[in-house]
């Protein structure tokens, strides 16, 4: 075993430059220990990921910012290990021993990531199991059809905006706009989704001076929905929450919600605009979607192998003395869920440029009991979204040369600063209103009897009861779900470059019955 950050065996540090300070641009910091921020790691993290594998093997010794020392996991089995052991490294930030001899301040810029909350990403065993339950039961609530349709309509609608311009910059207009219109209103707040929610939910994951108060704007929305709810249930996560048996109190009820739409947020937008990224750069990759050798879900997959949406997650916390992949861990040490680096490790994928359809060992989404429990909502929005974009504008092309796209890194993500695009200008078009998002709690008196009955109708083959979301990669319900937006939104006149991924081969009344009967109508 091995033991690195020498400076803190008993020698000196030495004086760690003040947050501010221009000598955190370079590459290492004390003791040679590479920094996981900074302009180098936020241009080539694939770089950083390769170097730190080169030196250290699956476990590498980092710097977060201010030069506070953590572990990042690289190997793809080792994070595994990590993820699936809680009694050995936990989620409960208070372990963390910068924080308790004082190296980490409360205004440090991660704080909004790694201070202690009262709700299930920071809680292990019974007290996880209760929080997380909440979380999941009401989750399974969401009528995946409705959101849907959902999706199709705000795609639409953010279309329409801009269709008549003729170009876009696809991760502002688009990719930043649409989780969060879909987002909100699942948690019951559509009235909250702006411009300034936007800013906030990516900034305080940034690491930014503004990240605290971005974060404080956040939960203050979601605390006023709380306390409505409290006064006026309705159909929609936070009431879902707030009736829970778990008797979540107000606020874990409110960190729960911040905590499910930040993450959904963050990773749905970093996503949609990776796969957009992919269809205009890559000729291949466009080829296979636009001639039906790959469907958007399977481009979806693809894509949280190749350019994951969180390329990282912390952290993790030793609970005692521990070794993992050679080195020694201390107890209280913080450890960085590598998960870009666990989906390249040469160990399970070799071949960097091989097709990885059906394939989801991926650990997009990390994994063990942490593993995020809204992924299938994500990746609904990315299937839905991308497909409706490119229904209504399929002759996008990139509108500056490839070498222009720039990026920007932190620790956990990264992603396109723009992503603008060309398309021959047309006319909007009419959106319609979808139906609720959620089942009805039948416990609730005030409950619409005639969604009930839609929402749990038998279907054929499938026993009554909720309807699960289908699977993400070449379901038929994913060819059928987004057919009557795809053929209200058809333009005969649009000469396009990527043609209808399902041509109409069937007759056209079984084809509009088979949608009509997706649908729910």
């Amino acid at each position: 075993m091995t033991t690195p950050f020498p400076y803190e065996s008993g020698a000196a540090r030495g004086p760690v430059p003040p947050p501010g300070c221009p000598a955190h641009g370079l590459g290492t910091g004390p003791g040679g220990v590479r920094r996981l921020y900074g302009p180098e790691a936020e241009r080539d993290p694939h770089g950083l990921y390769d170097r730190l594998r080169a030196e250290h093997g699956t476990v590498a010794p980092v710097l977060l910012h201010g030069d506070v020392p953590a572990w990042l996991v690289l190997g793809h089995s080792e994070n595994l290990h990590m993820t699936r052991t809680p009694s050995q490294f936990s989620r409960d930030s208070r372990r963390w021993r910068a924080l308790q001899d004082g190296t980490v301040a409360p205004d440090h810029p991660l704080a909004p990531i790694f201070t202690w909350q009262p709700i299930c990403v920071f809680a292990d065993g019974a007290t996880h199991e209760r929080q997380r339950g909440a979380v999941t039961d009401s989750m399974s609530r969401i009528d995946t059809r409705g959101v849907r349709r959902h999706v199709n309509r705000y795609s639409n609608r953010l279309v329409n905006d801009f269709c008549q311009e003729g170009r876009v910059d696809l991760v502002s207009q688009f990719a930043e706009r649409l989780p969060m219109m879909v987002m909100c209103a699942i948690l019951g707040m559509p009235e909250e989704y702006n411009d300034r929610m936007v800013q906030a939910a990516r900034d305080m994951t940034r690491g930014t001076a503004t990240a605290v108060a971005s974060n404080a704007y956040v939960l203050e929305a979601l605390t006023r929905l709380v306390r409505r709810r409290r006064r006026e249930p309705a159909d929609d996560f936070a009431t879902w929450l707030v009736e829970h048996p778990a008797a979540l109190n107000d606020q874990e009820v409110s960190e729960h919600l911040r905590l499910l739409l930040i993450a959904a947020y963050e990773s749905t937008a970093n996503l949609i605009a990776n796969v957009l990224r992919m269809v205009l750069t890559d000729p291949r990759f466009r080829a296979r979607l636009s001639g039906g050798h790959m469907t958007v879900p399977e481009a979806v997959e693809q894509t949280l192998w190749d350019e994951p949406p969180f390329t990282a997650v912390f952290g993790r916390w030793a609970v005692g003395d521990t070794e993992l992949g050679g080195k020694h861990i201390k107890a209280g040490d913080a450890l960085i869920v590598g998960i870009a680096p666990a989906n390249s490790d040469p160990v399970v994928r070799p071949d960097l440029g091989a097709d990885m359809a059906g394939n989801r060992a991926h650990l997009a989404f990390s994994g063990g009991p942490h593993e995020c429990p809204g992924q299938d909502i994500g990746r609904a929005i990315a299937d839905v979204g991308v497909d409706a974009l490119l229904m209504r504008l399929p002759d996008l092309e990139l509108a500056v040369d490839e070498s222009e796209l720039r990026w920007i890194g932190n620790i956990m993500s990264r992603h396109l600063v723009q992503l603008p695009a060309d398309f021959a200008a047309r006319l909007p078009q009419d959106d319609k209103e979808p139906p609720s998002m959620g089942r009805p709690n039948p416990q609730r008196q005030d409950r619409d009897v005639q969604s009930t009955v839609r929402h749990t109708a038998p279907t054929p083959g499938r026993a009554p009861g909720p309807v699960p979301a289908p699977a993400a990669t070449g379901a038929m319900p994913m060819a059928t779900a987004t057919d009557e937006s795809r053929a209200a939104s058809a333009e005969p006149s649009a000469v396009g470059r990527i043609p209808q991924q399902r041509g109409r081969t069937a007759p056209a009344r079984l084809w509009r019955a088979v949608s009509r009967w997706w649908s729910g109508d």
